[in-house]
This record gives C-alpha cells, structure tokens and sequence, in this order.
C-alpha cells in the first residue's frame, strides 16, 4: 500500500505539481498555479513530465504533456533554442502549438535499454521565462501506459495509418507519412483503431456494445518560417469508431507551405473527453504532412 501510494502521488505531481514547481522556480512572478482561474491570454505555459514505461522491444518510453495557463490563446513555440530536448537533436516529437489548457503525455521520448540513472530535459522559453523539465527512468515514474490499468487490465486503443498497416499504442504511439498537400486545398488523413473494451462504463463483451473510441485531431508542429498561430483546420476535428475495429478520416486543410506534423489521440472510454493524470488509457498517432 506504502508503494502504491508513494506512485499515485508521483503520478499526481506529475499532472499538475511539479510542473507548477518548474514554473516558480524558473519565474515566481509569472507563475500561475494549475488551480487558478485561468486568464484568456497572455500566460506561460509549463512542459511536464508524466513518468516512463517499458516498450516490447526492452527499451523505454519517457512520456511528456504540457500545461498553458491561457483559458483560450492558442501559444506557439518554434522548435529551437527555445523549445528543445536534451541531449539529441532539438526536436525529438515535442510540440510546437499549446492548445489552452492540462495536456498529459502529448510525445514521448524513445531511449536505449542501458539508459540506466540518465535524464531527458525538455525546455521551454515562453515570454521571458524558462522552464525545464527533467524524465527519468526511476522507479516510482514508472507508468501503466501499456501494460493495462490495475483492477481492470485496461490497455491504450490501437492506431495504424492503413488496413493493413503497422500498429501503435501508448504515448508514444506511431508515425506515418509523410502525406503530401497543397496549401489551401483539403488533404483527407485518416486513421483505423480499435480497443479491448475494458475501461470503465464499457460493457459488453469482446466490444459489442461498449463505448467507442473518440479520436481527436490536433496540430502538433508547425513549421518554424511561419509566426503566430498555425493555419490549420480539420473537419471534423473527432470522431468515433466501434471498439472491434473502424476507420475514421479528418479533411486537413493547411493554409501556407511547409513541413507539419499532425497528432491524432486516440481515447477509450476511461478517457472520453481527454487524456488524465492515471496516464492510462489513450494512445497518440503522428502524421508528417509535406504543404507544397
């Protein structure tokens, strides 16, 4: 019970504290805690660190979310100095568009087996302050993401690009493309999932008559030649496909040329209206997007 508990409070710093720690420390004159009445615009936001799991192939999966302040401005930050995981190249998947609001485990970071008691630190500067956030691989971090929630044995919903395509689960998912576009005419992006059909208020049996798999649309990087929001729409912006297996399609349209990357999240039923803090059960899939 003792190491439960230690986890289920780690988890919970991970959602929400110890981002807001991140943030007073690097500017306690800008930081706003998660549970104060949120101002439409002109706030920071704070990159979080949500805690780590084991993939298949015996590496590791460092997951990471975000939290913006601002109750409706949409914030962006180019991939560079400002915006960065260390060590590596700058951009290892982070996001560059901050929809307002908590966001859990948006990318995650793939390391090595043996990558043992080291860190990955994701930085962001946002109107004058700095904030980094360490992931590690140790022991009370680690996370259900895959495995499946305890009590229920819950597990992500899948996600592939095609029929007949590779799968992925989990925050770090799976990428596909790159699909090619032009700027001003709609691009169709779509995507196949399915669910065990576990998570809680489903019912039925092998996914007949449980609760569908809600996929939402998002756009995760925008390209660095353009500033201020990213001229991106999607229609529609979700949808929903049975839990046995369906087939949903977004018409992305993409308003100056460029390279983008598109995020679609996949939720089950224990996580309708978006990802929380348990950090289980919903799985990201990333589309690379060329604009001609």
């Amino acid at each position: 019970m003792a190491l439960l508990a230690t986890a289920m409070r780690a988890r919970l710093i991970g959602g929400l504290g110890l981002a807001a720690l991140a943030a007073a420390a690097a500017s306690p004159t800008r930081a706003q805690l998660p549970l104060a009445v949120p101002k439409s615009s002109g706030q920071t936001v704070t990159p979080a660190f949500e805690g780590w799991y084991r993939n298949p192939d015996g590496t590791f999966s460092i997951s990471f979310g975000y939290y913006n302040r601002n109750a409706s401005e949409t914030v962006s930050v180019p991939i560079g100095a400002a915006n960065r995981v260390e060590p590596g190249p700058p951009n290892q998947g982070q996001p560059t568009e901050f929809q307002p609001g908590r966001h859990w485990g948006v990318f995650a970071v793939k390391v090595p087996a043996d990558f043992g008691s080291k860190e990955v630190t994701w930085t962001l500067a946002v109107r004058g302050a700095t904030y980094a956030i360490p992931g590690n691989l140790r022991a009370n971090w680690q996370i259900d993401a895959l495995e499946g929630e305890a009590g229920s044995g819950n597990t992500p919903p899948v996600l592939k690009f095609a029929a007949d395509g590779p799968e992925g689960s989990g925050p770090l998912g799976i990428t596909g493309g790159p699909v090619s576009a032009t700027a001003g005419t709609p691009v169709a992006l779509s995507v196949w999932s399915r669910d065990d059909g576990k998570a809680a208020g489903s019912v039925g049996s092998a996914g007949r008559g449980a609760v569908p798999v809600t996929l939402t649309w998002f756009i995760h990087q925008c390209p660095s030649s353009l500033a201020g929001p990213c001229p991106v729409a999607f229609a529609p912006t979700s949808a929903r496909v049975d839990v046995a297996g369906g087939q949903a399609t977004t018409q992305a349209t993409f308003g100056a040329p460029g390279d983008y990357l598109v995020r679609v999240r996949a939720n089950d039923a224990s996580g309708i209206s978006g990802a929380g803090h348990a950090q289980c059960c919903w799985t990201n899939g990333f589309v690379k997007v060329t604009v001609k």
